[in-house]
C-alpha cells in the first residue's frame, strides 16, 4: 500500500497524538515502513478511519489511528491519535506479519 507523502498536523491532533508519548518523528516514520493497515470500524461514522502498526526501526511497536484528508487537491495523512502497542497486541502484529511472509 502507497501511503500520502504529506500530512494533516494542527495543535489538535499534535496534543493527542502524543499524549502517549510518541512522538510526530515516530508517527511519521510508521508510514514510511510499510504498516499493517485495517478499518477502525468503530469510529468510522463520520468519517472512514483506519489503524496503522508497525515496528519501528528503534524496534518500538505503535498502533496510529489516522484518517485520510484531501487539501488542495493533495491527500494527506491525519493521525488521529498514537500509542505504544501493548503486549497482545504486539504479538496478534507479529502473527499476521509472519502470515504475509509465508
Amino acid at each position: 500500500m502507497t501511503f500520502p507523502s504529506e500530512f494533516d498536523w494542527d495543535e489538535g491532533n499534535r496534543v493527542k497524538c502524543q499524549k502517549h508519548g510518541v512522538s510526530i518523528q515516530e508517527i511519521e516514520e510508521l508510514f514510511q515502513l510499510a504498516p499493517y493497515v485495517g478499518r477502525d470500524e468503530r469510529h468510522s461514522e463520520q468519517e472512514d478511519r483506519y489503524v496503522a502498526v508497525g515496528r519501528l526501526s528503534t524496534g518500538r511497536s505503535i498502533l496510529v489511528i489516522y484518517t485520510l484528508r484531501s487539501r488542495h487537491g493533495t491527500e494527506h495523512i491525519r493521525p488521529v491519535s498514537a500509542r505504544y502497542m501493548h503486549q497482545k497486541e504486539m504479538q496478534w502484529y507479529e502473527e499476521e506479519a509472519a502470515k504475509d511472509h509465508n
